[in-house]
């Protein structure tokens, strides 16, 4: 039992490994590095940071947010890096959420296995519960917000330069191409795509930039890796492990119904497990198919791939305890209201 148990652990870790370290991490960490050593503080503070108008900074956050197809895992570089460069923790928070949970490409895949009614709707409330989640977050960090922007607005002058845009615009491609281009077949062909991307990359930051630009972009990356990555791979085990652990009976027992503890237990379901992005839909599937109810269906479909225990054991260590707190209990308890609202409203 035990080794069977350990089993599901490593076989969760291995499949991690080979399914998303070069294909969506490593653009991910190049993207989070180039965000710190490109992109300008003085910018970012203008639009997505405290001194911007909150609810402009939010929509903005958002709907950009909406077009990056990356898991729960994946998005944290991104986040940390714009965060660190001057964001708002609100509009951070944002992207953190709306990216892994609402993008385009899940949307997409949701509306072809679960029907587009579903779809709409998980927009809808992923958009509405980012804005409570900005709202929230700003709320309760405003006064260490306030000081934090204040000595980035002193220290940082610096405008981007044309070449930075296009080379961060190179590896926000090879993050996203693998699974735009590449919907179905073997891996390996994403693997192809994320290659060509890769040395693209590679061609451009060696005719661009200088040497030491370079090796400080690398430097921000790898900082990145060292105080992520460990943590995603310790969660992944984890959640493998309660995989085998949690009987199927339960799952089929509990997720049923319209009441409130079903929308609940299928947010914790979602919450602590992890699913990459678009394999949320198919579980989905499989388990509606045995009874669960929609409204339950799409309070998984929200914190499955929005929010993961890999995840948030990265974002305790990037962002502090308090804020991956605050921040893990106001999805719990927005997963659960969606579910059950759209249960008894709309269902």
């Amino acid at each position: 039992m035990i080794l069977e148990v350990l089993k599901g652990g490593f076989q969760a870790l291995e499949d991690y490994i080979a399914y998303h370290v070069l294909t969506c991490l490593i653009p991910a960490f190049l993207l989070a590095g180039g965000m710190v050593s490109f992109v300008s503080k003085e910018a970012i503070i203008r639009y997505l940071g405290v001194a911007a108008r909150r609810i402009i900074s939010f929509i903005l956050a958002a709907f950009s947010s909406f077009f990056i197809a990356v898991c729960s895992c994946t998005v944290i570089p991104v986040s940390s890096g714009l965060y660190y460069q001057g964001a708002g923790v609100g509009a951070a928070f944002i992207v953190l959420w709306v990216a892994p949970a609402a993008n385009i490409l899940a949307i997409t895949y949701t509306g072809a296995i679960l029907g587009y009614d579903l779809a709409l709707i998980r927009i809808a409330a992923a958009l509405l519960m980012a804005l409570v989640v900005g709202a929230v977050m700003s709320s309760f960090f405003w006064k260490e917000e306030k000081g934090r922007t204040f000595a980035l607005e002193i220290e940082e002058k610096r405008i981007m330069k044309k070449q930075d845009v296009i080379l961060l615009l190179l590896i926000v491609a090879t993050l996203l191409a693998p699974n735009y281009l590449i919907r179905k077949g073997p891996y390996l062909h994403k693997i192809y795509v994320w290659l060509v991307g890769t040395v693209i990359i590679a061609i451009f930051a060696l005719l661009n930039k200088k040497k030491e630009e370079i090796i400080a972009w690398l430097r921000e990356s790898w900082w990145f890796v060292k105080i992520i990555f460990p943590l995603l791979l310790a969660g992944v085990f984890i959640v493998g492990i309660i995989g085998k652990i949690v009987p199927q009976s339960f799952i089929e027992r509990w997720l049923a119904g319209r009441g409130i503890l079903p929308s609940f237990l299928a947010t914790i379901l979602g919450a602590f497990s992890y699913f990459a992005t678009m394999t949320e839909a198919p579980f989905v599937d499989t388990l509606m198919k045995l009874g669960m109810g929609k409204g339950p269906a799409l309070a998984l479909l929200l914190t499955g791939p929005g929010l993961s225990l890999p995840s948030m054991l990265a974002i305790i260590r990037v962002f502090s305890f308090k804020k991956a707190l605050v921040y893990i209990i106001t999805i719990i308890i927005l997963g659960t209201m969606v579910g059950w609202l759209s249960s008894n409203l709309i269902f």
